[in-house]
């Protein structure tokens, strides 16, 4: 049987962060009854088409998917069950804001099935949260994290960022070892840079010369102590800003990166089944008022665009790219396709060739992950034979 991943998208949250430019905004608790509803009547409405599939994970992102009642979450979960060949050892993700749950909801949210949590923390000091406008507090942040273990989650990934206004080495360190020893440690950190997007508010007073950030010589060493620190905790990294314990990888987008077929429901959400790319609306009214007629965009990738994405994804993992792979799901060798590309990098140090278990494998260089989007733009466009 093939096998599907699922994205549910919760467009809600109780403050927009600073940084933020994702499909969510607050709402009341009526409109997000009727965004639930039209979610079920979705999932409802596409299960037919997706009877030959197991699902294998499902992520609730957001948004701050954990501002919704956690009786609505497990109507969704109940819905795709019943509807959906769930595999009993699914994995199934929701983010979650410090500042939003509580005891007794992380408690109904494990009961409910969710069985891996993300935490989003950014940063363990109160003055770099503020900046970001996150609405937590480092103290909120682990009394949430205290209440999921004690509510049964063992699988719980900490999302943390670098290059925040104010950061210094001193401060970037100290979250990273505040969120390695927590007791127990989380099995998984993702740590990304800040990136200013366009018509954000901290992008908005960078460009008015209001906004001062870490100079780039700071990014790079906050950037270098993150593999480094984590290193000594037991944490390798397997993606170019994800790092896990032995065994501990978050299969969801590990699924993205290898282009495994994944089903978005909700407004905005992505979907690529069969090399066919597609996407929902992003007009809430509309969606409510509609949610089976939101689908477009629909693109049926090309032989050279499937080549493009395996590569551009699946360098991002540590691991690379299998020879074997490439040549079994494409029928042409990897370097009758890319062989003048791996050349000039391999040449300049940012790519090389291992030998693993399952094969030969080319991957980047610790200097080629620093230079990843350098390396991946060359990949664009292959020429096929």
């Amino acid at each position: 049987m093939k096998t599907l991943e699922i994205y549910l998208h919760i467009p809600f949250c109780i403050r927009k962060c600073a940084y933020c430019d994702f499909l969510s905004a607050p709402a009341g608790l009526h409109t997000q009854e009727s965004y639930v509803r039209a979610l079920e009547q979705e999932m409802l409405g596409r299960a037919e088409e997706y009877q030959e599939y197991q699902v294998s994970t499902v992520f609730i992102g957001g948004g701050t998917p954990s501002v919704l009642k956690p009786e609505w979450i497990r109507q969704l979960l109940d819905t795709l069950r019943r509807h959906y060949r769930i595999a009993e050892d699914a994995e199934i993700t929701m983010e979650v804001n410090p500042g939003t749950v509580d005891s007794a909801a992380l408690t109904l949210l494990h009961d409910a099935g969710i069985n891996r949590l993300s935490l989003g923390l950014q940063s363990a000091w109160d003055e770099e949260l503020k900046a970001l406008g996150r609405i937590h507090t480092f103290q909120q942040f682990l009394e949430a994290y205290k209440a999921a273990v004690s509510a049964g989650f063992t699988h719980i990934n900490v999302d943390l960022m670098s290059g925040l206004p104010g950061q210094t080495p001193e401060s970037y360190e100290a979250t990273l070892r505040r969120v390695a020893e927590l007791a127990p440690p989380p099995e998984h950190i993702s740590a990304y840079s800040l990136i200013l997007e366009e018509g954000t508010p901290l992008a908005e007073r960078y460009a008015a010369g209001t906004l001062k950030l870490p100079p780039e010589d700071t990014e790079r060493l906050l950037y270098e102590q993150t593999e480094k620190i984590l290193r000594e905790y037991g944490y390798e990294r397997y993606e170019i800003s994800n790092y896990a314990q032995n065994g501990c990888v978050c299969r969801h987008n590990v699924g993205y990166w290898t282009r495994e077929n994944y089903l978005g429901f909700g407004i905005g959400a992505a979907s690529l089944v069969e090399n066919v790319r597609f996407q929902n609306g992003k007009e809430l009214q509309q969606y409510l008022k509609d949610p089976m007629g939101q689908r477009e965009q629909m693109q049926r990738l090309s032989l050279a665009e499937q080549m493009e994405e395996y590569l551009f994804l699946g360098l991002r993992l540590t691991e690379g790219i299998g020879l074997k792979d490439f040549y079994e799901t494409f029928h042409y060798e990897l370097e009758q396709i890319y062989g003048r590309v791996i050349e000039k990098h391999a040449g300049e140090g940012l790519l090389a060739y291992t030998d693993r278990e399952r094969g030969r494998f080319l991957h980047l260089t610790e200097k080629g992950l620093d230079l990843a989007n350098y390396v991946m733009a060359d990949f664009l466009e292959p020429e096929l034979p």
